[in-house]
């Protein structure tokens, strides 16, 4: 993809100041017709893997900053089809992936940003989190109940918790931009009547059994308590520092288009280039090649 492709696929999804955000405004189904046409996204999505992996290199050479992309989404809206297909050319000695379950009782003993901290990429890596710290102002919030297993002091489990919880986010966010983190997050943004027929499709399809859960189709009658917990998450915590992408669905090519150019974009911002040379290292290796020269084959 070229650059003016990048720019305006991001224009579109890219929040940073979501004040006023509603998920009515954005089109799951967009495609951006006049940016990129279905016909070469696969080249496009080629080109920009190979492009991602050339920038993997040099983050890892450089090993000063990390990349951590975050995914949330709603049941069947690709995260990992998308994480599969964008991150297939890197190197995955410089990536990590952790998908957050449900708390284990070690992990309740703590604060809730306790285990996401751990799962952190190092310097030079790139972190991907399938759902992450995110479940707790979205699916906790959904259903409060679940704040009952956090053994949380009664004074704090007040209707302002999750108030409190995203200006944590936000902040412990700006704490990693700060600390040489760049923070990416992509809502796969999937209508309701498409994931309905994705539902269907692995029900009719034996191949894809396995994807299947009957407790999604559960979750799925929460879908309008869901869509305001998103909109509530995404307005408070989408800053400069730690942008949300808004990202239509729908349409599983375009989706991962746009996570791509995303990636691309924040690792070229940080204009990295290989480790410089130093007069003392370069004068170990004319000595090694000269070592080299000499050995008898």
């Amino acid at each position: 993809m070229n650059g003016k492709q990048i720019r305006k696929l991001l224009e579109r999804t890219r929040l940073v100041d979501a004040s006023g955000f509603r998920l009515r405004d954005h089109d799951p189904g967009d495609t951006a017709p006049k940016v990129v046409r279905e016909a070469e996204a696969e080249a496009l999505l080629a080109a920009g893997v190979a492009r991602l992996s050339e920038l993997q290199t040099l983050l890892y050479a450089d090993a000063r900053w990390s990349l951590l992309c975050v995914f949330q989404a709603m049941d069947a809206a690709g995260k990992d089809g998308t994480i599969k297909h964008v991150m297939s050319g890197v190197n995955p000695q410089g990536v990590q992936v952790h998908s957050f379950k449900a708390p284990s009782s070690d992990e309740l003993a703590h604060d809730f940003l306790w285990r996401v901290q751990r799962e952190l990429p190092k310097r030079g890596h790139i972190g991907i989190f399938n759902r992450s710290h995110y479940e707790e102002v979205l699916v906790t919030r959904v259903h409060p109940e679940l704040l009952e297993r956090q053994n949380l002091p009664d004074a704090l489990r007040g209707r302002h918790v999750w108030r409190d919880r995203l200006r944590d986010i936000a902040a412990w966010e700006g704490y990693l931009a700060r600390q040489g983190t760049v923070v990416l997050k992509f809502f796969l943004n999937i209508s309701r009547n498409e994931q309905k027929q994705r539902f269907l499709d692995r029900i009719d399809n034996p191949a894809k059994h396995w994807k299947f859960r009957p407790e999604d189709v559960t979750e799925r009658g929460h879908w309008d308590a869901y869509m305001e917990a998103y909109e509530a998450a995404i307005a408070a915590t989408a800053t400069p520092e730690a942008p949300w992408f808004v990202v239509p669905a729908d349409s599983k090519w375009f989706a991962r288009l746009v996570v791509v150019s995303a990636m691309i974009d924040a690792l070229e911002r940080l204009q990295l280039e290989p480790p410089r040379v130093t007069p003392q290292d370069e004068a170990r290796m004319i000595e090694a090649r000269r070592r080299l020269e000499m050995e008898k084959n």
